[in-house]
């Protein structure tokens, strides 16, 4: 009879787990932070998957490209090309070489566009807004709340319940969210880029992580994680949309080799629409995973294969981008995969699809650009018809 008991006992409470996961996954599918959709990019469901839909209605798996800098057109070897095929301008040279060369090769967003400087350094600086009208597709914003990035050496963590950092945090969205809210080709805001918060990286073990990583061994210390990661989400959440309710928001880029604590993603869920990653490795199957453990969106933000290529230059992988990008199209909780390009090497991250004298990638640009025009029908093709999604 105590066995039996026993048996009863536990398939109850394994139904209760499961129950719990269910309603917490429900919950997140149904959450959205957005206050205002109408006329810009939101999240609803087409054929049973996560979709981005255009502010016209329509469904949109956002294919982007990272990192585009003009800077990579500067150096005394091919500043010529600068000068004379573009006067010297960013505007033109966004309307006669990014603009066109991302139609062709099937992208339809810019991801983010800071590009590497100098390694562990500084990234370069964001788009203005003419630029950006200049280049008139989809494109991501990045907000500088933190400078908690793995890959930036000299760089501090800030308080998040200190005046002054919450203060920061409204100058942010006051600067920059308040002169694109009217924009419909924004789809949203991120973060950090692959913020530090219990993991480190060699060259920024000086400052250490956010959270001290032992403390998650007790109670206590997951607790005071949970505390301080919804202060940063909240603080920030309450900040864009003060500023701007139309868009959304995508959170921060996680690396997603490096470890993530759930309590972190726990805090960000109810204060972000879309999970956002970085994956050099496998972002198929840790996307796949993140979608089936939260149930919200996910985008991969960042992530590239890389192969061998002259000198100290290496090459983007289209065979890489294939296999992955097909993947994560068919997961149905994926909105979209953004290429670590970059658009055009430079002599730091030494990789891009064009070579400095604006020689593409043949090989490899031509797999990416059949990969994204037969996604690109797929998305046309899709069986949608506009509802209003609860998201209450």
């Amino acid at each position: 009879m105590g066995d039996y008991r026993f048996f009863i006992t536990n398939i109850f409470l394994s139904v209760f787990v499961l129950i719990q996961i269910g309603v917490l996954n429900a919950q997140n599918l149904n959450k959205k932070t957005q206050l205002n959709a109408e006329g810009f990019f939101t999240l609803g469901q087409v054929e049973g998957r996560w979709r981005l839909i255009t502010p016209e209605g329509s469904p949109f798996f956002s294919i982007g490209l990272n990192h585009i800098d003009p800077a990579s057109l500067r150096y005394p070897e091919n500043i010529h090309i600068w000068e004379k095929e573009y006067n010297s301008s960013n505007l033109k040279w966004l309307e006669k070489s990014v603009k066109p060369n991302l139609e062709q090769w099937g992208f339809n967003t810019m991801g983010w566009e800071q590009e590497v400087t100098v390694k562990q350094w500084q990234h370069s600086r964001t788009f203005t807004n003419d630029e950006l009208k200049a280049l008139d597709m989809a494109y991501c914003r990045m907000l500088p709340f933190t400078e908690s990035h793995q890959w930036e050496k000299n760089t501090k963590h800030y308080d998040f319940f200190s005046e002054q950092w919450i203060e920061w945090v409204d100058y942010v969205a006051r600067s920059y969210c308040a002169e694109v809210k009217d924009d419909p080709n924004l789809i949203g805001y991120f973060f950090s880029d692959c913020p530090t918060w219990i993991h480190d990286r060699p060259q920024n073990e000086w400052r250490g992580p956010m959270f001290d990583p032992k403390k998650l061994e007790t109670q206590e210390g997951r607790e005071e994680l949970s505390k301080m990661a919804k202060q940063y989400y909240k603080t920030i959440h309450e900040a864009i949309t003060k500023y701007d309710p139309n868009h959304l928001i995508l959170g921060d880029r996680y690396e997603v080799n490096a470890p993530i604590a759930m309590e972190v993603i726990q805090a960000a869920l109810p204060f972000v629409d879309v999970l956002s990653f970085q994956d050099f490795k496998n972002p198929s199957l840790h996307l796949k995973e993140w979608y089936d453990k939260t149930g919200k969106p996910v985008l991969l933000a960042d992530g590239s294969g890389i192969i061998s290529g002259e000198g100290i230059f290496k090459r983007v992988s289209g065979n890489w981008y294939k296999n992955q990008i097909e993947a994560l199209f068919d997961n149905p909780g994926c909105v979209g995969f953004h290429l670590c390009g970059a658009y055009q090497r430079n002599k730091s991250r030494a990789k891009g699809l064009l070579d400095e004298y604006e020689n593409p990638d043949i090989e490899n640009v031509q797999i990416i650009q059949q990969t994204n025009e037969r996604l690109n029908d797929l998305i046309k093709k899709s069986n949608f018809k506009k509802t209003t999604v609860n998201y209450n």
